[in-house]
């Protein structure tokens, strides 16, 4: 046998080549590797996988064609795919079914007590509806002392829709409690016992009927419209004056309600002291007892 083929170890480009190039070192045609002939096979009819060896590499083993091995194909069972699918299809119904006794809704877990991180928390839930305190009532508070209230001009005074306040011969003052009775409108501080300190008007004995849903304006040239008496205190003397012109008076009666007469007023007396009272009122009416 003179020639035969061979196949190259890096590329399996196969090659001619004559029996006496056995042993010799060739050159790949596709790759150009450095390769070995190997030995011419002993036979035409034997078929042996002649194979090439790389230049510093040992010679590959000829194997023949017909003891090649096949890893043999595993096949699954039809019949335990079928049986598979079934279980799954009623594994998931019954997960379905009963789903709401498998995934019941786990409790928030107590906090644990970790001994390294210091005494156990203890977890309190709030309540559902927690009683707020009351907020404390304001405090009623005198306007600032200022010649600015004091204002004999009925034109360009202001009532607030505060509770009427003001300023008493030099001395903050506060209304407490309103009382009409027998025709004199009381203005007061304290709620209870004789007027020490406050102011008196006196309509000559009229009636609330009469007074309520009324506006009176005394300006400051009307006589005797009203008699108004001032009540303080001079270091713990009782003290009292008694004016009936020259002073300034506003008052706007709302409508009755009850046994209360409500309305604004606003006051300003010709004193040295610069007394005024402004602000609004709710009057408790006090009629006379009937005769037995």
């Amino acid at each position: 046998m003179s020639e035969f083929k061979y196949a190259c170890p890096v590329c399996g480009q196969h090659i001619r080549c004559d029996s006496s190039q056995a042993g010799s070192v060739m050159e790949c045609p596709t790759c150009f590797q450095k390769i070995t002939v190997p030995q011419a096979p002993a036979s035409d009819e034997q078929k042996f996988i002649i194979t090439g060896t790389k230049v510093g590499e040992r010679p590959a083993p000829n194997i023949p064609e017909d003891r090649a091995v096949t890893p043999a194909e595993k096949s699954f069972p039809m019949a335990a795919v079928v049986a598979l699918l079934i279980l799954a299809c009623a594994a998931g119904a019954s997960v379905y079914v009963f789903r709401g006794q498998i995934f019941k809704p786990s409790r928030a877990a107590a906090p644990t007590n970790n001994v390294a991180s210091g005494p156990a928390e203890i977890y309190t839930r709030p309540a559902t509806n927690p009683t707020r305190p009351k907020p404390a009532p304001v405090p009623l508070v005198a306007p600032p002392a200022s010649d600015t209230n004091w204002m004999l001009n009925l034109e360009t005074a202001v009532i607030p829709d505060s509770v009427a306040a003001g300023r008493i011969h030099g001395q903050d003052f506060i209304v407490e409690r309103a009382i009409l009775q027998s025709g004199t409108l009381t203005l007061r501080a304290g709620r209870n016992g004789t007027v020490e300190f406050g102011v008196m008007i006196n309509f000559g004995g009229a009636q609330p009927e009469s007074l309520a849903g009324q506006s009176l304006n005394i300006a400051t040239n009307v006589n005797k419209a009203a008699g108004v008496t001032l009540r303080w205190k001079d270091d713990d003397r009782q003290s009292k004056a008694t004016i009936t012109n020259g002073y300034a008076l506003r008052l706007n009666f709302s409508r009755l309600s009850g046994n209360h007469l409500s309305g604004k007023i606003y006051l300003c007396t010709p004193d040295e002291t610069k007394s005024y009272i402004a602000g609004t009122f709710n009057a408790d009416i006090r009629r006379p007892r009937p005769k037995q």
